[in-house]
């Protein structure tokens, strides 16, 4: 669970929407409703905040907009924080800020330190993000990389914004993909010993299922050895891939009896190891590992689908159970227990929500595949048919990451069966590149991942070019030599050349932009805001010298640029990429 900071910096969109409330509420009684919102112009000559209420309120008042933002500004009340107020265009109201209270910025930063740009919005709600969530069969690869960057950078937006955050891994330990990585690592321990006549198709490829094999021999010798013939002999001449694998596994768990088991659990065991210690390499951390065969162990699976039954939302047909999902909006009914007796994945998805929900958790963000857009209406369907409100569970889909090198699509197999790894991508460009690079899109945007860019050191790497600013600010300050306490009390009223404005407006943008970023599930809107403040910092930087002889503003220059490197800092902490001191 993560904690918040309430920050002491002015909030102007709150303090603005609070002006103009009342005034929309006078010149219309039922305008409550009305969403007053802020941007910010493009061009600086169009002021600090623009808002189109007046075009919003044209249409229930049936007046021009121009002469509705007449009203609306004739109404307003005096404002410490704005120095004037305009109408432009159709009827936008521009609003530019002091100077005095922008300059009084680098002070906000400096005080508040790595809690500037933290709020209590949140409000301590608890809010549980399940990310990655990979079958535990094999190395995670680059398209788990995304999600693992995407769920651990919103997670850390989401606690920054106050939220009370909890971090979940649901480990699918249950069912038939553990069954086939099982089967396929004995196997190639036969194979080890010459006793196996062939390898299924249909069995996981990787080497580093011969890894576990060769493991296994090392520490058990012989003792699982059986001659497998009997289980080809067995086998029907014309058979699919699926009715092959599912023959063999059953003649392993009858040759091999209780030792099935500890082949079972030997193989999980290494790929969870594996995998937790590649995402926590990646900076990516967990509260919780979730096990899916616990819901089937504690009876949770059956006591939802029986809550199902309770509430008439099942049916028998072909003497399986389906669920009468159709009722609250999916497209067809599931099935959520097959003709064998065997619980479908779907109905342990369904206790697994459940559990959430009974956890306490007031928001549930799942961040799942692009693959599985066609999986959400079934899971929300069931959530009502539970009386849960579907609304309070949310998925973010991710789409996979292309990989490119020398302008060409790179190759996504290594060797057969096996995909790049995440830990390969990693070796090449870097924790913070990859981080970095995985969250420059939308989640659920196609992302084309530029290898020779993540690992070039140019300003056209972002990552890079962030990175580069903050350690250049370091070696000012270094040079400077001065306690930089005492920057947070420079006379920053000395600030007032086009650049520092410029500065001192992206400042204030952070707190407003983490906000959005929590509220849109969206870090990347970080990336971007690094990035300008960034060019921007390198553009003052060329432009400036920091350490002049007169004390007062060199103070104000240096108290400037340090509140740059801490905002710099903080932004990269949430997407979990390091700020070097040098480069």
């Amino acid at each position: 669970m993560s904690s918040h900071v309430q920050q002491s910096q002015p909030d102007f969109k709150a303090h603005f929407i609070q002006l103009l409330r009342p005034v929309v509420e006078a010149l219309l009684p039922q305008g409550g409703g009305v969403s007053i919102e802020f941007a910010r112009p493009r061009q600086v000559d169009h002021g600090d905040y623009s808002c189109n209420l007046a075009m919003q309120l044209a249409g229930p008042l049936r007046r021009r907009p121009r002469d509705i933002a007449g009203a609306l500004l004739e109404a307003l009340a005096v404002s410490p924080h704005l120095e004037k107020v305009e109408i432009a265009g159709a009827g936008f109201i521009n609003l530019f800020l002091r100077r005095a209270v922008k300059q009084q910025f680098p002070r906000y930063v400096l005080e508040a330190g790595r809690s500037f740009g933290r709020s209590g919005n949140g409000s301590g709600r608890c809010v549980q993000v399940e990310f990655v969530s990979a079958n535990p069969t094999g190395p995670l690869h680059v398209g788990h990389g995304r999600g693992a960057a995407f769920g651990a950078s919103l997670a850390n937006v989401l606690a920054a914004a106050g939220f009370s955050v909890a971090r979940e891994y649901y480990v699918n330990d249950a069912g038939r993909q553990m069954d086939i990585l099982t089967l396929s690592t004995w196997l190639r321990y036969l194979e080890l010993h010459q006793l196996l006549p062939r390898f299924p198709a249909g069995a996981y490829q990787g080497e580093y299922v011969r890894d576990m094999a060769r493991r296994i021999g090392e520490v058990h010798g012989n003792r699982y050895l059986h001659r497998p013939d009997s289980l080809f002999a067995g086998m029907p001449a014309e058979v699919d891939i699926d009715a092959e694998l599912d023959h063999l596994i059953a003649g392993a768990r009858s040759l091999l009896g209780q030792g099935y088991a500890h082949i079972h659990d030997f193989v999980l065991a290494e790929q969870l190891e594996d995998c937790r210690n590649d995402l926590s390499e990646f900076g990516v951390v967990f509260d919780a590992w979730f096990s899916e065969q616990s819901l089937f162990d504690s009876g949770a699976v059956v006591r939802a689908v029986d809550l199902l039954d309770q509430r008439d939302c099942l049916y028998h047909r072909d003497g399986a159970r389906w669920f009468r999902s159709t009722r609250f909006g999916d497209e067809k009914d599931r099935v959520v227990q097959r003709e064998n007796g065997q619980f479908t994945y779907f109905a342990s998805d369904i206790a697994y929500h459940l559990h959430k929900f009974e956890r306490g958790f007031e928001r549930v963000i799942d961040v799942w595949g692009a693959d599985h857009h066609g999986y959400i209406a079934r899971v929300k369907s069931a959530l009502q048919a539970l009386s849960l409100d579907p609304e309070k569970l949310e998925i973010a889909l991710v789409q996979f990451a292309v990989l490119y090198r020398d302008g060409q699509k790179a190759s996504m197999s290594t060797r057969a069966g096996e995909f790049v790894t995440l830990r390969a991508l990693r070796e090449e460009v870097g924790n913070d590149a990859a981080r970095f690079f995985y969250v420059l899109r939308k989640s659920d945007q196609h992302l084309d991942f530029d290898l020779d860019l993540a690992k070039s050191q140019s300003n056209d790497n972002p990552v890079y070019y962030i990175q580069y600013a903050h350690a250049r600010i370091c070696s000012v300050l270094e040079q400077w030599g001065g306690h930089q306490e005492t920057l947070a009390a420079a006379d920053t009223s000395l600030l007032s050349s086009p650049a520092e404005l410029c500065l001192l407006q992206r400042l204030i943008d952070y707190p407003e932009t983490v906000e959005a970023a929590a509220g849109e599930r969206a870090p990347h809107l970080i990336a971007f805001y690094l990035k300008d403040l960034a060019g921007a910092f390198h553009s003052y930087y060329n432009a400036t010298r920091f350490l002049v002889p007169e004390v007062p503003l060199r103070l104000a220059r240096l108290g400037l640029i340090a509140a740059v490197r801490q905002v710099l800092g903080n932004g990269l902490e949430l997407l979990g990429v390091s700020a070097p001191e040098r480069m």
